[in-house]
């Protein structure tokens, strides 16, 4: 994250975001980290080093969820007409059933490699095709 994005995000940041018990020591690492982790689609624990620690990552993000900072955040950036350039997601995942994979239909015959088999013998005693 650049200087001049870094100076846009915080003053948002610093509208929206609510006073807690204690401040974060590199807010700055911290969103960057978000940012990251949003942008590649990794899991937490996947955040490099220099980041900062995964778990301050992880918390910030979650209980700026629960606290919809991150919703006051969009509106302040879409009110003022700034384009943050980024989306956050809440990482749900949907899992398809195991037998939506297999593409089969209820009721359909189930075509098997030893009837592929016999069309392929039948057809190789076949005798050639006269056009």
């Amino acid at each position: 994250m650049t200087d001049a994005q870094w100076k846009r995000l915080s003053a948002l940041i610093e509208a929206v975001h609510l006073r807690g018990k204690t401040e974060h020591h590199d807010l700055r690492r911290t969103i960057a980290a978000i940012i990251w982790r949003h942008r590649n689609g990794a899991p937490w624990r996947a955040i490099p080093a220099e980041l900062g620690p995964c778990w301050t990552a992880a918390q910030t993000f979650n209980r700026w969820g629960h606290l919809w900072v991150w919703e006051r955040l969009l509106e302040l950036a879409q009110r003022r007409g700034i384009a943050l350039g980024m989306a956050l997601s809440d990482g749900t995942t949907i899992r398809a059933h195991q037998k939506t994979a297999d593409g089969a239909r209820k009721g359909g015959r189930k075509r098997s490699g030893m009837r592929a088999r016999r069309l392929a013998a039948r057809a190789a005693a076949s005798g050639p095709r006269l056009a």
